[in-house]
């Protein structure tokens, strides 16, 4: 048991980075594909809502295919679509292709984001205490990996479709490589699968549109640092174009570490604790940048942004997967997705503020955003507390080995319940 859910953490750990690696291609290559397509900035930016639409759409049909079939079969099937259409982009002639193009490829993204964390939560119900925020860790550190490997191939003149259609076979192939070590659906008892009978449509409980809705407010905040971060010191602090981009710099940098930390926090303080102290610290962190005159001050406001919000996100998928296993895919579909649908607001909702206000005051929204989460981070409670021994390390796996029939009559992870 204990070496079949390394197995599966790692090969979750694999799919991850390679979400974040297949997306971090298409994104190096955007300007690239931007001027051998001949679209302009603003066109682009209607394209890539097209991207969005897409990932949105895949993660609402990937999440109950899970639930019906098991994240084993959907997760390599995410990753290979995902994979197989990254070359699309790259072979695009025109704003029309380039559009398709982005909504197949948002739509493999979509599908495999759900379908991944999906069989997190199987992975971290099994290990019986937190591990998801370390996934969405690996997801940045496909990033990075890929913003190396694309800075090299573009270095060698390499043409979009050439890098990008490498990178497609090399994720057809990881995408086959570690299904073997995926978890298999697990045995459902309930009531109606005892008997037989016949379900109807579930309807998603109240609690999870409200973690969703939570998801949506914490990453329209991750999505502002995204998109107005470097912006912010180059124009209202008059910043250098080198020393701007240390501003999402510090930003992604305090996410990754934070995320890698994150698991720890929760296990010893709780969730609760970790998105209502992270929200606090991230709208302390954003408003010092907003308000800050010095450059040094700024960037350690966007720094301290990231490490309040790394662990928040993670904790809302991983709760609205535990709440209920017969649904987990699809509530994890509802916050995942209308958590997406919150990070492309982001420049949608700050771009038309600096019209009223200077950039810096468009911050306060997050701010309020940040501070509706450290309110409500009550939706995360879990009905129960867990007892001290329910969140062991890896020796917890060979009790649970040891008491199969005690492990199978509790939930490994408590599920969360009402609000404050």
């Amino acid at each position: 048991m204990r070496r079949t859910l390394r197995a599966a953490r790692l090969a979750t750990f694999v799919y991850f980075v390679l979400n974040g690696f297949l997306l971090g291609m298409w994104i190096v290559h955007i300007p690239a594909v931007e001027h051998r397509v001949g679209v302009d900035h603003a066109v682009l930016g209607w394209l890539l809502l097209l991207l969005g639409g897409g990932a949105f759409a895949g993660m609402q049909i990937a999440g109950p295919l899970a639930d019906r079939f098991g994240a084993r079969a959907v997760v390599p099937a995410s990753a290979a679509l995902c994979s197989a259409t990254l070359v699309l982009p790259g072979l695009a002639v025109d704003a029309w292709t380039l559009g398709a193009a982005l909504l197949v490829f948002g739509m493999g993204n979509g599908c495999l984001d759900v379908s991944m964390n999906a069989h997190a939560v199987q992975v971290e119900r099994g290990y019986r205490r937190p591990v998801m925020s370390a996934f969405h860790a690996a997801f940045s550190v496909g990033g990075v990996i890929a913003s190396l490997v694309g800075a090299r191939t573009l270095g060698w003149d390499w043409s979009p479709a050439t890098t990008l259609g490498a990178m497609a076979v090399l994720g057809l192939l990881v995408s086959v490589t570690a299904v073997p070590a995926l978890l298999r659906p697990e045995p459902v008892r309930t009531p109606e699968a005892a008997t037989g009978q016949k379900k109807g449509r579930r309807r998603t409980p109240r609690h999870i549109w409200a973690l969703a809705v939570l998801a949506l407010m914490l990453m329209l905040s991750e999505g502002v640092a995204n998109d107005w971060s470097v912006l912010h010191l180059r124009d209202v602090l008059d910043a250098p174009e080198s020393t701007a981009a240390l501003a999402y710099g510090a930003f992604a940098t305090a996410m990754t570490v934070g995320r890698l930390l994150t698991d720890r926090t929760v296990a010893r303080f709780g969730p609760v604790a970790v998105v209502r102290y992270g929200a606090a610290t991230a709208a302390l962190g954003l408003t010092a940048a907003a308000l800050s005159p010095w450059i040094p001050l700024a960037l350690a406001g966007w720094t301290l942004f990231g490490i309040g919000l790394s662990g928040s996100v993670p904790q809302l998928f991983s709760a609205a997967g535990h709440a209920d296993r017969e649904a987990a895919g699809a509530n994890v579909s509802r916050v995942a997705g209308l958590g997406y649908l919150g990070m492309l607001a982001g420049p949608a909702v700050i771009g038309p503020l600096t019209h009223l206000v200077p950039l810096n005051l468009t911050f306060f929204l997050p701010v309020a955003l940040c501070l509706v989460a450290v309110w409500k981070a009550g939706l995360l409670r879990p009905a129960e507390a867990a007892r001290p021994d329910d969140s062991p390390d890896d020796s917890g796996e060979a009790a649970q080995e040891e008491a199969p029939g005690k492990a199978a009559q509790e939930e490994a992870v408590p599920s969360p319940s009402r609000p404050d």
